[in-house]
């Protein structure tokens, strides 16, 4: 048997070896093939809209019914003037139309929330045509949280999201297995250093690693990308810290299930980045993908820490609006740490 054959039959004996690893290659692609085929949709649905009206005319009376009937809308009702702000702060409407009557004449305005670039530009274009087409009047728009429209707006939470999951989860898991495959792990875990001081020590650098990506991901954020600054970075760092942890703790837990760093790098890749980029609503709104789909996503972290990120660092809100995704990524950070240490402890 030649050198190449040889090689070939220890790789194929070696894969054979690791059927964690063989059950996720097989599962990726199923996977890929069910989200694409299901989850992955560049149409908005379900753009909730609101209005304010004046004066109710025939005119009026006639879009509003194409908004309840049109199954693009999910129309919220007439509100008064003043709560336009207040409802779209509090996400419960992503635009809200105008109908006001000037020198007799029915104006139109719609305001939207630009803090999702594509789901402002598509809610935007759907208003138009259904407005344009009953009345044949041109429409004011004003954007507001990202009047430029910026893709930057938009990416920038999402970009965060996924690298902060990449590199303390996925590293932190690799490093850790790496240990066990050189035998190190074991020669530390016998040792009297204690099991909290092992973990923390391999914890700790990709922590400060983290810190240090944050710092230059916020200046250029701030600076080149032009997102507007504000006193609201403090909440965006702390909340970040909050989420570098319960990506390290994430880390940790693939750690002590994963046996070698190719199948550690696969478990984090179906863990972490396939959910982060597709489910998240880090490029596709949540609201498009199917009812299982949006509940299955309530348990990526990503997905709580984006929107978060938006509410912060593009609407510029007070703490006070994100305060269920701080609380069920404190929660989720709690029960992971819990679980990765209880497991780690049960390795030694």
């Amino acid at each position: 048997m030649s050198i190449f054959q040889s090689l070939i039959k220890k790789e194929i004996l070696h894969l054979l070896r690791d059927f964690r690893t063989i059950i996720v290659v097989l599962v990726i692609p199923v996977v890929l093939l069910l989200l694409f085929g299901f989850a992955i949709s560049t149409e908005v649905n379900n753009v909730r809209v609101a209005a304010v009206v004046e004066q109710h005319t025939n005119e009026t009376r006639h879009i509003l019914e194409q908004f309840r009937t049109n199954t693009y809308f999910t129309f919220k009702g007439i509100i008064p003037f003043d709560e336009i702000e207040n409802i779209l702060r509090k996400g419960d409407a992503d635009a809200v139309v105008i109908f006001r009557s000037e020198l007799g004449e029915l104006k139109h305005q719609i305001i939207v929330d630009a803090s999702n670039t594509n789901m402002a530009q598509t809610s935007t274009a759907y208003l138009e045509s259904v407005i344009s087409s009953a009345t044949g009047i041109p429409v004011v728009t004003n954007t507001l949280y990202n009047p430029q429209l910026k893709s930057a707006y938009n990416f920038v939470p999402g970009i965060m999201g996924m690298i902060f999951i990449l590199i303390c989860a996925m590293m932190t898991s690799v490093s850790i297995v790496s240990e066990k495959e050189t035998g190190t792990m074991n020669l530390l875990l016998v040792s009297p250093v204690r099991p909290w001081t092992i973990i923390l020590g391999k914890l700790i650098p990709y922590f400060l690693l983290s810190c240090i990506i944050l710092t230059l991901m916020l200046i250029l954020s701030y600076t080149v990308l032009g997102i507007p600054f504000s006193f609201s970075v403090i909440n965006v760092i702390w909340i970040t810290i909050l989420y570098v942890i319960l990506a390290l703790a994430l880390g940790l837990f693939i750690s002590t299930i994963a046996s070698t760093q190719v199948s550690a790098l696969l478990v984090s890749g179906v863990m972490f980045m396939i959910p982060v980029v597709l489910l998240s609503g880090m490029i596709f709104p949540v609201e498009n993908m199917p009812l299982v789909l949006q509940w299955f996503s309530c348990i990526i972290p990503a997905r709580w820490y984006i929107s978060a990120m938006r509410v912060l660092m593009i609407q510029q809100l007070p703490i006070k609006y994100v305060l269920t995704e701080v609380v069920v990524l404190s929660v989720m950070t709690m029960i992971v740490l819990v679980l990765a240490i209880k497991k780690f402890n049960a390795k030694k």
